[in-house]
């Protein structure tokens, strides 16, 4: 998920995680059987979604590369309760219709309920707007 982001040395893995969320006007949530398995995917989606249920904003697009049974999804229960409250993109099978798949990944990055620039810091696990 915010493996594009580049983290400051000698801080720890979770607040990197939680600064990239904060400080992105989107977190783009790429789901896989893979991610599933990883060791940060549990808090990485914690923090994405405190995020997007403290702030009341819609900062979260969740993309599925493949289909995932629901019993695969159980022990992550925020994502299966988004899944059920939220829309999401699954990212096609058909090539030709990767098009279609990003102008809905440009749909969703556009839409923001504040439009105003920020730039922000985290101090611990607050938010500080400058």
């Amino acid at each position: 998920m915010s493996q594009g982001k580049t983290y400051e040395r000698g801080k720890p893995i979770v607040e990197n995680i939680t600064e990239a969320i904060y400080c992105s006007r989107k977190t783009i949530c790429v789901i896989s059987q893979h991610y599933l398995q990883s060791e940060w995917c549990s808090k990485e989606i914690q923090m994405a979604s405190f995020r997007l249920f403290n702030e009341h904003k819609d900062v979260m697009i969740m993309v599925f590369l493949e289909d995932i049974p629901a019993k695969q999804l159980s022990p992550y229960f925020q994502i299966r309760s988004l899944v059920k409250k939220r829309s999401y993109l699954s990212w096609p099978q058909a090539v030709h219709h990767t098009g279609v798949f990003w102008q809905k990944i440009q749909q969703a990055l556009k839409r923001e309920e504040n439009p105003a620039e920020h730039r922000c810091l985290l101090t611990g696990y607050q938010r500080v707007i400058q």
